[in-house]
């Protein structure tokens, strides 16, 4: 049997912190890095970060659990965790395209009630709160997150499940924020319970980036409600390699342990993880221990995150040297999320090279050329639909 201690690398405790402490991941909020003076006394700040930090939160929050901390370069600001973490004087730059709200999420087609998305017939997403470990700097939900909203309110909630009530094509919830698992296990299990309620729900998202950022946050107790309600489906947030340490490993395991599937999204990031050996070493490393690879995001167009962008030519470019040398398993699928609220476009590398109608011509990765010929339309029939009603 393989060992986790062998193949991820430990997070070593820091002098003076116990080990209770540590692995108490409200220890590990309550003593987030959120000012340039925290962060100083751990890094040697280059300019543009110190420059940053003079602006404050006129650009976006910073703020880091100590764990995640500990994974960051202390001298090296090109190390790919410090990066997604530290503010950059960038961030003021205006770019090529800037949008507080990219994903039309406060659009009023698009905003059901005060913290409920639905853009998707079938799902809608519920804001549970603001907070979350790390404020990522390319976050998409700049416009909510960090905000100082926090938990949803009662009423909050309650408005969101009569209207969930009200749409019975509603069969998933996903839960976002911020990060629903910065909340209490008390918290969560009620809103879980309150949509689970709904006769139409057939089952719950969590996107969470607290496997990652704090992996200590994966308790007993909470393994304990995902089992009651099932099923849940996590959905985390690695974007590199370096993320994947002991403690991380042993999160994820004790989630799929326990009959919790688990699905990865990550984002393509400049200069951090936009080439395909890094996309290929994290998707192994997920696979072992049965996360899914699901979604490779372009990142979305929100303010101060033009540094941080690829462009979708680069992207494509590294899903299509993956394509054919990577397992289906391993393959993220790449997704544009087209701005103002367009929707999830997915992205896959073009290998037809000519049509005559029904006749296509393709070459494919191993540059091998043929010719695929469909059916003439006239034979092409659709099942009987009664063979699902019953």
């Amino acid at each position: 049997m393989k060992k986790l201690n062998q193949q991820f690398k430990p997070v070593e405790i820091p002098l003076g912190v116990t080990a209770e402490q540590w692995y108490d991941w409200k220890w590990q909020m309550k003593n987030a890095f959120k000012t340039q003076a925290d962060f100083e006394t751990h890094f040697n700040l280059i300019d543009s970060e110190k420059k940053a930090f003079a602006h404050g939160t006129a650009l976006f929050k910073t703020q880091t659990t100590p764990y995640y901390a500990h994974l960051m370069d202390r001298d090296n600001p090109d190390c790919p965790i410090r990066q997604m973490v530290m503010p950059r004087e960038e961030e003021l730059e205006e770019g090529a395209q800037q949008m507080l709200d990219p994903l039309g999420e406060n659009k009023s087609q698009n905003r059901a009630t005060d913290r409920l998305i639905h853009r998707y017939t079938d799902r809608a997403l519920f804001l549970v709160t603001d907070l979350c470990g790390v404020y990522c700097r390319y976050c998409t939900r700049k416009h909510f997150t960090a905000t100082d909203q926090v938990l949803a309110t009662s009423e909050q909630l309650s408005q969101a499940v009569a209207y969930v009530k009200k749409n019975p094509q509603i069969k998933e919830i996903i839960l976002s924020g911020g990060d629903p698992l910065t909340i209490s296990n008390a918290k969560l299990a009620q809103v879980i319970e309150e949509f689970y309620k709904i006769e139409s729900i057939e089952l719950i998202r969590i996107g969470s980036r607290m496997p990652v950022v704090s992996p200590m946050r994966i308790d007993d107790e909470l393994i304990q409600i995902f089992k009651s309600y099932k099923p849940i489906y996590m959905m985390t947030h690695f974007n590199h390699p370096r993320e994947i340490t002991q403690d991380s490993a042993l999160a994820l395991e004790k989630l799929v342990d326990n009959g919790i599937p688990v699905f990865n999204q990550l984002v393509l990031l400049n200069g951090i993880n936009n080439h395909p050996d890094v996309i290929y070493a994290l998707s192994r490393k997920l696979l072992s221990l049965r996360v899914k690879p699901y979604y490779m995001f372009q990142v979305d167009p929100s303010l101060g995150t033009d540094h941080l962008r690829t462009s979708i030519e680069d992207s494509l470019d590294i899903q299509k040297q993956l394509w054919g040398h990577t397992s289906g398993l391993a393959m993220p699928t790449y997704i544009v999320d087209i701005p103002s609220g367009g929707g999830k476009a997915a992205l896959t590398p073009n290998f037809q090279i000519s049509q005559e109608k029904n006749k296509r011509t393709f070459t494919g990765w191993d540059h091998v050329t043929a010719d695929y010929i469909s059916p003439m339309p006239h034979k092409i029939k659709k099942p009987d639909l009664v063979w699902i009603k019953e």
